[in-house]
């Protein structure tokens, strides 16, 4: 079973990481060949692009100025460590052991618009771009057409490692739609998490956020590999709704908040 999350635009690069244990990202020279059609824009045509302030777009276009390989734990952090938002509030991965990044690594994923796809040890450097900005590059008009069918290849290669044909969508859509369902090697379960407000169960933004990394560190602690083993989530008042699920969308709802 292989999670998917999203990755965050908050960043953590000041604490010390938590383990010295890291990996290199998979797509690096692609990255290469983003960071380059990067460096050529200014903090001007950042606002422009992604919908900045002038202060985020100075930060941005230093940081891609910045970006260099090799890279090493004196210049990067492991994503896993390095992103923080409310989907890894809920992961805390600062509470994790090493057998739980162990186990992280190899069924967890993150898409991301710079690196593709990363596993939770890959080492980063500080960047803000995300998958659904449309930005002209070297491959394509956009995110989606420069990385193409690379990222479903590199799930399909995991889930093979794996001996499974289990993905839990626990993505935005906008990060979910780089993956591309009709050459992927298994079956997508979403888990949908939903409060009480108002008379009716809705999806409210910033709590579904932060129960996608409860879920996420709720399936890595207990190692589960079997999609229906995530039914049994009950973490701060979320219970599995057999009523409002489906097959394959998995409905968590809870009236406190």
């Amino acid at each position: 079973m292989l999670l998917l999350i999203s990755p965050a635009k908050t960043l953590d690069f000041e604490t010390k990481a938590k383990t010295d244990i890291y990996t290199e990202p998979s797509f690096l020279k692609d990255t290469k060949l983003l960071i380059k059609d990067l460096k050529k824009l200014s903090s001007q045509d950042l606002t422009k692009l992604m919908g900045i302030s002038e202060t985020l777009a100075d930060l941005n276009s230093q940081r891609f100025k910045d970006w260099k390989a090799p890279f090493t734990q004196d210049n990067a952090k492991q994503a896993l460590l390095a992103f923080k938002g409310d989907v890894y509030t809920g992961l805390d991965a600062e509470s994790f052991k090493a057998n739980d990044f162990k186990f992280a690594q190899k069924h967890l994923r993150i898409l991301s618009g710079l690196y593709g796809v990363l596993r939770p040890l890959d080492l980063i450097q500080p960047y803000r771009l995300e998958m659904g900005t449309k930005f002209a590059n070297a491959r394509g008009q956009n995110l989606y057409g420069f990385w193409d069918n690379k990222v479903t290849e590199t799930l399909n290669n995991d889930l093979k490692s794996l001996k499974s044909e289990s993905v839990i969508n626990l993505a935005s859509n906008e990060y979910f739609k780089v993956v591309k369902p009709k050459l992927l090697q298994a079956e997508v379960f979403t888990p949908v998490f939903k409060d009480y407000k108002n008379g009716e169960y809705k999806m409210i933004s910033f709590f579904a956020k932060k129960a996608r990394g409860l879920m996420s560190a709720y399936a890595i602690k207990n190692r589960i590999t079997d999609p229906k083993g995530l039914l049994s989530f009950d973490l701060q008042g979320y219970g599995y709704s057999k009523k409002l699920s489906t097959e394959k969308e998995f409905v968590f709802t809870r009236k406190q908040t």
